[in-house]
């Protein structure tokens, strides 16, 4: 948890790191209107104050993609300031259980190889989830 220790506001968000029985990644690009739009990110969403990380990922995947999950490891912890906000990155492996993925809240989705990452345009608060693939 970020101490808010400026007048930033933080949003504190449950990242989902979503791989398939072939070792690919589901990503996702987020609607053209509102912030960051047209970017892709890993799916997830803003932590609501009645539920862990683990719950808010798996409930922002259902609403977002159509998916089942399960919530596996920690995979890393991203503080990030932008010029307006600052953002709580708790970034989780997870599995695909079930369901048809689908782009029901976002542009459109991928699964992609982690070396095909590359080749998308990500917020800069997601470069350190990248980098911690492997």
């Amino acid at each position: 948890m970020i101490p808010e220790t400026d007048s930033l506001p933080c949003k504190q968000i449950g990242v989902a790191v979503i791989r398939d029985d072939r070792d690919l990644i589901l990503i996702d690009r987020r609607l053209a209107k509102g912030l960051l739009g047209g970017f892709w990110e890993f799916p997830g969403g803003k932590i609501e104050g009645n539920e862990t990380v683990q719950e808010c990922i798996k409930r922002e995947v259902l609403e977002e993609i159509g998916i089942e999950i399960a919530v596996d490891s920690h995979l890393i912890t991203i503080d990030h300031t932008y010029s307006h906000f600052r953002v709580n990155l708790q970034v989780y492996n997870c599995r695909y259980l079930s369901g048809e993925a689908r782009a029901i809240e976002c542009e459109e989705i991928r699964w992609v190889t982690i070396q095909e990452l590359d080749n998308y345009t990500f917020p800069a608060a997601n470069q350190e989830i990248i980098e911690n693939l492997g």
